[in-house]
């Protein structure tokens, strides 16, 4: 018996494949993502947008961030002084890759007993150098409102 190729059995093949394709590249974009557990560490875990978390703390020439969450290639975290509700002078600056806890930002003067300070969030242009008048501040996805948290110093 003489099996005769057929152009339209090869024409249905070829469109059954690319169907099956597509729709397994479709489905794997429509499956929500998966929860991030409470028990893996913050630093496998990619979030969609940016937080920060830092605690108040004695005046001195560091400041411990408690947490900067954000997604890689990661952002500055700047040390500003307060005045009222206004942003002043960076203090320091460290990059971070993308999120971590317990980051040191090393400053170039000393905080001061009994102030008010913010730690903020800028975008990484890939340079290497905090610029305060180049970078754009990390703002959140969600809410579109910089990415910044409060902290006082004591004795």
């Amino acid at each position: 018996m003489k099996k005769d190729f057929s152009v339209n059995s090869f024409i249905a093949g070829v469109v059954l494949g690319i169907v099956l394709t597509s729709s397994w590249f479709i489905g794997e974009r429509a499956l929500p993502a998966a929860p991030v557990s409470a028990t893996l560490p913050l630093a496998t875990s990619t979030p969609a947008s940016g937080a920060v978390s830092v605690a108040d703390q004695k005046a001195g020439t560091t400041v411990v961030v408690e947490s900067v969450t954000v997604p890689p290639p990661g952002v500055w975290v700047a040390v500003r002084e307060t005045d009222g509700a206004d942003l002043g002078n960076v203090l320091g600056a460290v990059l971070v890759g993308g999120p971590r806890s317990a980051v040191s930002v090393p400053l170039l003067r000393a905080t001061e007993p009994g102030r008010r300070y913010a730690v903020e969030l800028y975008r990484n242009d890939g340079n290497g150098t905090f610029d305060l008048g180049a970078l754009s501040v990390y703002v959140d996805f969600d809410t579109g409102e910089p990415v910044i948290d409060y902290f006082t110093t004591s004795e």
